[in-house]
């Protein structure tokens, strides 16, 4: 009798507690709006993921509910509409809205910078994080780190490349800092969302595109009008994405309710990035039998582009000092762990 009171009195005690913490959870419903379409691998299926698993982890206390580009507000306005407060929250790859915070891209996706694992490393471990909330601080934006991809193709094209005279005149897709250096060697260079690349592609608007990875790039269908895909992309060795939260309302919330959004989105950084890594060899393999030339950026050309990224990341840095502090701690990290990626993991061209 006494252990089945005893037994009764645990239950009743855990009953309690789990109620106490289903109470510190707060009762939230926000429209998340998204940069990218959820049907894209790893990198737009990320947010409903973390959706999906708040809502189960939070007994349906929390629901975020996703929309698609366009749907809620404009693919390329998520930032403003967070930082107005026009939405709670929403879901991007960092560097849209480099124009008002010229440092931002520096957390999205940086030129022969840092592949995921590194940069994830840097977030965590090396001051990445505290750099990044302090810089969104000011536009009234709490920035989660919610999501990270294997490189990037370097580019479809209507041509093969070959070097850098190819590229003069050459009309081009490109965000972010890779924009800058394909200007900086001499390319037309234009930023459009996703969904309008395939057309611009078709009818010749544009000569060549940067988009995503191979599984991404195969969905939105460049294979079928451009025959020439050139790897690696050295302007995107990792592309990491954010759940930002208007900063008003993140304030608002309990410290259960945060602790259970970072730490879904920190998971969601590992699933989209196991995913990114599972799916791409298979996709190249498809490419392939579809007629397109899988080509490597020779050696000449990715020193093009790699002086071209050390002359256009100088006058950034010149320009802004909240840029020089994020980068040259970024190439700090790179150059204290330079040895160990070099002796500690298996030559890539190791046969």
């Amino acid at each position: 009798m006494h252990v089945l009171k005893s037994v009764a009195v645990g239950a009743a005690m855990t009953l309690g507690a789990l109620s106490a913490q289903a109470q510190q959870i707060d009762s939230i419903r926000w429209g998340v709006p998204m940069a990218f379409g959820s049907n894209l691998v790893a990198l737009g299926d990320a947010m409903p993921w973390v959706a999906q698993n708040i809502d189960a982890a939070s007994g349906g206390r929390i629901k975020l509910q996703v929309f698609e580009p366009g749907k809620l507000v404009p693919a390329l306005a998520v930032f403003d509409s967070v930082s107005e407060g026009k939405v709670e929250a929403g879901y991007t790859w960092m560097g849209y809205e480099v124009g008002k915070v010229p440092a931002a891209a520096l957390f999205g996706a940086v030129p022969f910078g840092m592949e995921s694992p590194e940069f994830m490393a840097w977030m965590f471990f090396g001051g990445g994080n505290e750099m990044l909330r302090d810089l969104f601080k000011p536009h009234n934006v709490y920035p989660i780190f919610c999501g990270t991809i294997s490189p990037e193709g370097a580019g479809w094209f209507r041509k093969e490349i070959n070097t850098a005279d190819d590229l003069k005149g050459l009309k081009f897709r490109a965000a972010g800092y890779g924009g800058d250096i394909y200007k900086e060697v001499g390319a037309s260079v234009t930023l459009l969302p996703g969904g309008e690349l395939f057309q611009a592609l078709e009818k010749g608007v544009l000569d060549g595109t940067e988009f995503s990875l191979p599984t991404v790039d195969e969905q939105l269908g460049f294979y079928k009008v451009a025959k020439f895909y050139y790897l690696p992309g050295w302007h995107q060795p990792s592309t990491n994405q954010y759940l930002y939260v208007n900063l008003a309302s993140w304030n608002k919330l309990s410290p259960a309710t945060k602790s259970l959004i970072e730490v879904t989105c920190t998971a969601a950084v590992a699933i989209s990035l196991a995913k990114a890594e599972a799916l791409q060899g298979k996709t190249l393999a498809f490419f392939e039998k579809e007629g397109v030339q899988v080509k490597q950026v020779n050696a000449n050309l990715l020193k093009t582009f790699q002086a071209a990224t050390k002359k256009v990341m100088a006058g950034k840095s010149a320009a802004n000092p909240e840029f020089k502090k994020i980068y040259d701690s970024q190439l700090a990290f790179m150059a204290q762990n330079q040895k160990w990626k070099e002796l500690g993991y298996l030559p890539r061209d190791f046969k």
